[in-house]
């Protein structure tokens, strides 16, 4: 069974059903982070090794990983009812991946650094993945050409081959989450010191560093990285990496989604294995909205509290950024609780375009919103949303129609919900600890 497909997930065909108007209570536990997922799981094809993988989330995304790993050559257990995998990557030998799984999510563009370094050859399509404007690769090839790598691109499919990379500076001239880590996993074994100049700081990165550092590479990252953006790179021999355990770190987006949820729907909710630290500018964000909130970052928890009395209120601007800004996929979700809050919110976005896909279904709903231009929309909050049936586009647009439903009036039905399970494992399960009237409806 795929991994993406196991527990009490929903098929891929199926609904999600909810009936609004149910306060939020209780105490949810957020999942390990798709994000910081997939690229480790990739980083395992440099390793001659085995690799053993804990807290990865139950999502296709990682299923669709899965499969390509396999098809290079790799040989995955997983460890039933533990969310946990078992990566066996001695025998890669394969440099071509499926076209059937690489245009089916982005993130499998991540590959090409890894096979380049374990390798020296990779032949793909460009990646697929939610459709949510223009996300080109160019950066990515950018990076790896640097190291030395000879590209060419044939309609859809590009064709990378390196006889040895060789450590180079590269400054990007964009922070890009991707094109750094791909950057990254061809340098660790290529020959010399590699310099990455205005890398991405997200935590997804860090983590990948961290896990690689734990097989063996050599990767400096500075205490001053945040505002640097500097990432020190010597390489290392294939032969010199090894297999470890590693914890995938918790999925800061998931644990955003859950906040909105409770902005919406209201009420006082507790997240356990939250990754506090990376949410400080989001937990900000909803203080000012007039939710009560309490970190600690000890216990890896955060507690979320409306008062009960009345809405959350807008604040007047909001735009997304690169880490540690507001983040690209908690707009959607901020812009479904926005339309049930007391005021008015301009959202500006700032990283992908054509990111506003779930404005049409949400003033289906009842939403006042009205789209400025291609990267700002202002909504102006209403008494309430009404349950309507409407589709998810995307992931994280998803998600919002889901929160959407959780604050209407009447039943909201939200259909194609292949998108939310890229990158949650069991939303409906999660609401529904929460006290939400939630289920999947199978077509």
């Amino acid at each position: 069974m795929a991994y993406g497909s196991q527990g009490n997930l929903a098929t891929c065909n199926a609904s999600i059903c909810m009936e609004g108007g149910r306060r939020l209570s209780g105490t949810v536990r957020i999942q390990g982070s798709k994000n910081a997922a997939l690229p480790v799981l990739a980083a395992s094809v440099l390793i001659p090794d085995t690799c053993v993988f804990w807290n990865v989330p139950y999502i296709t995304d990682i299923g669709c990983m899965e499969n390509l790993l396999e098809s290079t050559g790799a040989v995955i257990e997983e460890k039933e009812g533990t969310h946990g995998l078992l990566i066996n990557a001695e025998t890669i030998r394969e440099y071509r991946l499926p076209a059937k799984y690489v245009s089916a999510m982005r993130s499998s563009v991540v590959l090409m650094g890894a096979l380049l370094g374990r390798i020296g050859e990779v032949l793909v399509d460009y990646p697929g993945g939610c459709v949510i404007g223009e996300r080109p690769i160019n950066l990515h090839l950018f990076g790896l050409e640097k190291l030395g790598a000879q590209i060419w691109t044939d309609k859809n499919r590009i064709h990378a081959y390196a006889d040895e990379l060789r450590g180079a500076l590269i400054s990007f001239p964009f922070p890009s989450v991707g094109a750094t880590q791909n950057t990254i996993l061809a340098a660790v074994t290529a020959r010399g010191t590699t310099v990455i100049q205005n890398a991405a700081r997200e935590p997804e990165v860090t983590a990948l560093c961290d896990f690689l550092n734990k097989a063996g590479a050599d990767i400096e990252i500075g205490h001053d990285f945040i505002a640097t953006g500097k990432i020190v790179i010597h390489g290392v021999e294939v032969n010199s990496l090894h297999g470890v355990e590693y914890g995938i770190i918790p999925d800061r987006i998931v644990a955003g989604t859950y906040l909105f949820a409770a902005l919406g729907a209201g009420g006082s909710i507790a997240l356990e294995n939250a990754p506090v630290a990376q949410l400080r500018s989001v937990c900000a964000l909803i203080r000012k909205m007039g939710a009560q909130v309490e970190t600690n970052e000890e216990a890896d928890r955060i507690l979320v509290r409306t008062d009960g009395h009345g809405k959350m209120k807008n604040i007047p601007f909001v735009e997304t950024g690169v880490y540690p800004e507001f983040p690209t996929d908690l707009q959607s979700p901020l812009l479904a609780c926005a339309c049930v809050s007391e005021g008015e919110l301009t959202i500006k976005e700032r990283i992908f375009s054509s990111r506003f896909k779930v404005v049409e279904e949400l003033v289906r709903m009842g939403a006042d919103i009205r789209m400025l231009d291609n990267e700002r929309v202002r909504v102006r909050g209403v008494e309430r949303l009404v349950g309507r049936t409407v589709i998810a586009q995307e992931l994280r647009g998803g998600a919002a129609l889901v929160i959407a439903g959780l604050a209407a009036e009447g039943i909201t039905t939200v259909t194609d919900i292949r998108f939310i399970k890229r990158g949650y494992q069991d939303i409906v399960g999660d609401l529904k600890g929460l006290g939400a009237r939630i289920s999947y409806v199978n077509a």
